[in-house]
């Protein structure tokens, strides 16, 4: 969808309510949005107009919001801005890395920034071991590019043994896992008797 007043797309969905002519429904951009929150009238629409601005923090310049959407992942490369274009990260550690940022949209969203759902009872493997997994993979591909063949198969094995430590670990916990349930069916079948 477009916005109303030029060619951009739309990013801010308006609803209007207006007492005789019933709800009027605008789509901006967020130019157009900055300067519809901002202005100054006397409904009480202004107010709700002028949080909604505050939480949008419309009130960043172009400079203050064009350095935020050049800020980028160290480990996985992804900007700012392809966060907001895609609404996705593109690993672990860009919860940390751009914590300040999202904090805002995290308690818009959520109202809190605690993870209060539910969770596997066991990961495949820990933030830290993926965001260094994406960091090698990354690094490799670099060494690729530049012919460093030798140095690509160092991080090739270092991968490996990273991987290969996970799924043991996965493993190890199955193992655990159907040792118990064997010793809790011969103790029930004892039972039984």
């Amino acid at each position: 969808m477009k916005c109303q007043y030029c060619e951009k797309p739309a990013t801010f969905h308006i609803t209007e309510l207006t007492e005789p002519n019933g709800p009027q429904v605008m789509h901006l951009c967020e130019e157009h949005a900055r300067g519809f929150l901002q202005k100054d009238n006397a409904s009480p629409a202004v107010s709700v107009a002028g949080a909604l601005a505050k939480q949008l923090n419309l009130g960043q310049t172009k400079k203050e919001l064009a350095e935020l959407d050049r800020k980028e992942c160290p480990v996985c490369g992804i900007s700012f801005f392809e966060f907001r274009s895609t609404g996705r990260l593109g690993c672990p550690y860009d919860y940390t890395h751009f914590e300040s940022d999202l904090e805002p949209l995290l308690i818009n969203i959520h109202d809190s920034l605690e993870h209060t759902g539910k969770r596997p009872r066991r990961a495949a493997a820990s933030a830290d071991s993926q965001a260094i997994m994406i960091q090698l993979r990354r690094e490799m591909e670099e060494a690729i590019e530049r012919e460093d063949y030798e140095r690509a198969s160092e991080i090739r094995d270092e991968l490996r043994k990273i991987e290969n430590a996970g799924i043991e670990a996965g493993e190890d916990d199955a193992k655990s896992a159907a040792k118990k349930t064997k010793g809790d069916s011969k103790k029930s079948s004892g039972d039984r008797s």
